[in-house]
Protein backbone atom coordinates (compact mmCIF):
# COMPACT_ATOMS: atom_id res chain seq x y z
CA UNK A 1 0.00 0.00 0.00
CA UNK A 2 2.63 2.50 0.74
CA UNK A 3 4.21 1.60 -2.27
CA UNK A 4 1.14 2.64 -4.16
CA UNK A 5 1.30 6.36 -1.84
CA UNK A 6 4.90 6.52 -3.14
CA UNK A 7 3.78 5.88 -6.70
CA UNK A 8 1.29 8.34 -6.96
CA UNK A 9 3.59 11.35 -4.65
CA UNK A 10 5.93 10.68 -7.87
CA UNK A 11 3.78 11.13 -10.58
CA UNK A 12 1.90 13.69 -8.57
CA UNK A 13 5.36 16.09 -8.70
CA UNK A 14 5.81 14.83 -12.00
CA UNK A 15 2.60 16.00 -13.20
CA UNK A 16 3.51 19.43 -11.41
CA UNK A 17 6.35 19.99 -12.73
CA UNK A 18 5.06 19.06 -16.70
CA UNK A 19 2.75 21.59 -16.28
CA UNK A 20 4.72 24.33 -14.42
CA UNK A 21 7.01 24.14 -17.45
CA UNK A 22 4.87 24.12 -20.41
CA UNK A 23 2.50 27.05 -19.47
CA UNK A 24 2.77 28.45 -23.41
CA UNK A 25 -0.56 29.00 -25.05
CA UNK A 26 -1.39 27.20 -27.76
CA UNK A 27 -4.61 26.92 -30.09
CA UNK A 28 -5.56 23.42 -31.45
CA UNK A 29 -8.14 22.93 -34.64
CA UNK A 30 -9.99 20.37 -35.33
CA UNK A 31 -12.25 20.96 -38.24
CA UNK A 32 -13.98 23.61 -37.11
CA UNK A 33 -13.58 23.50 -33.15
CA UNK A 34 -10.91 25.25 -31.70
CA UNK A 35 -9.26 24.76 -28.51
CA UNK A 36 -7.21 27.19 -26.94
CA UNK A 37 -5.29 27.20 -23.46
CA UNK A 38 -2.09 26.16 -22.05
CA UNK A 39 0.31 22.94 -23.52
CA UNK A 40 0.14 21.03 -20.16
CA UNK A 41 -3.56 21.34 -20.12
CA UNK A 42 -4.16 20.01 -23.65
CA UNK A 43 -1.56 17.11 -23.24
CA UNK A 44 -3.43 16.14 -20.14
CA UNK A 45 -6.72 16.05 -21.75
CA UNK A 46 -5.70 14.23 -24.46
CA UNK A 47 -4.33 11.47 -22.71
CA UNK A 48 -7.03 11.21 -20.39
CA UNK A 49 -9.23 11.05 -23.42
CA UNK A 50 -7.20 8.25 -24.88
CA UNK A 51 -7.09 6.47 -21.80
CA UNK A 52 -11.39 6.50 -21.70
CA UNK A 53 -11.20 5.54 -25.22
CA UNK A 54 -9.17 2.53 -24.25
CA UNK A 55 -11.02 1.58 -21.27
CA UNK A 56 -14.69 1.87 -23.34
CA UNK A 57 -12.86 -0.28 -25.87
CA UNK A 58 -11.94 -3.04 -23.62
CA UNK A 59 -14.82 -2.92 -21.63
CA UNK A 60 -16.97 -5.46 -23.24
CA UNK A 61 -13.81 -7.85 -23.17
CA UNK A 62 -13.30 -7.30 -19.55
CA UNK A 63 -17.82 -7.91 -18.93
CA UNK A 64 -17.25 -11.05 -20.95
CA UNK A 65 -14.26 -12.76 -19.21
CA UNK A 66 -16.00 -12.56 -15.86
CA UNK A 67 -19.01 -13.80 -17.07
CA UNK A 68 -17.10 -16.72 -18.28
CA UNK A 69 -14.97 -17.02 -15.05
CA UNK A 70 -18.21 -16.77 -13.04
CA UNK A 71 -19.63 -19.67 -15.05
CA UNK A 72 -16.67 -22.12 -14.86
CA UNK A 73 -16.04 -21.35 -10.60
CA UNK A 74 -19.91 -22.47 -11.00
CA UNK A 75 -18.89 -25.67 -12.93
CA UNK A 76 -16.36 -25.98 -10.63
CA UNK A 77 -18.07 -26.36 -7.64
CA UNK A 78 -20.29 -28.79 -9.33
CA UNK A 79 -18.04 -31.08 -10.62
CA UNK A 80 -15.61 -30.72 -6.91
CA UNK A 81 -19.39 -31.63 -5.23
CA UNK A 82 -20.20 -34.58 -7.38
CA UNK A 83 -16.41 -36.32 -6.74
CA UNK A 84 -16.96 -35.72 -3.12
CA UNK A 85 -19.76 -37.62 -3.48
CA UNK A 86 -17.91 -40.49 -6.13
CA UNK A 87 -15.09 -40.63 -3.39
CA UNK A 88 -17.85 -41.03 -0.71
CA UNK A 89 -19.56 -43.87 -2.74
CA UNK A 90 -16.39 -45.81 -3.55
CA UNK A 91 -15.19 -45.56 0.83
CA UNK A 92 -18.63 -47.23 1.19
CA UNK A 93 -18.01 -49.70 -1.82
CA UNK A 94 -14.58 -50.53 -0.25
CA UNK A 95 -16.13 -51.48 3.18
CA UNK A 96 -19.39 -53.18 2.00
CA UNK A 97 -19.43 -56.67 0.51
CA UNK A 98 -21.49 -57.11 -2.65
CA UNK A 99 -24.62 -59.44 -2.41
CA UNK A 100 -24.57 -62.56 -4.60
CA UNK A 101 -27.66 -60.38 -6.34
CA UNK A 102 -25.54 -57.44 -7.51
CA UNK A 103 -23.06 -59.55 -8.18
CA UNK A 104 -24.80 -61.42 -10.60
CA UNK A 105 -26.48 -58.20 -12.19
CA UNK A 106 -22.63 -56.97 -13.15
CA UNK A 107 -22.10 -60.30 -14.39
CA UNK A 108 -25.18 -59.98 -16.45
CA UNK A 109 -23.61 -56.60 -17.51
CA UNK A 110 -26.23 -54.39 -15.82
CA UNK A 111 -23.92 -51.98 -13.94
CA UNK A 112 -26.69 -49.59 -13.05
CA UNK A 113 -29.04 -51.82 -11.87
CA UNK A 114 -32.06 -51.56 -13.96
CA UNK A 115 -32.00 -55.03 -15.55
Amino acid sequence: MIILFIVGLLLGVVSVIFALQNIEVVTISFFSWHLTGSLALILLLTIASGIIIAILLLLPEFIGNYLKYKNLKKENERVTEELQKQKELTVFAKHTPPTDKEISKIEQGAVDGTT
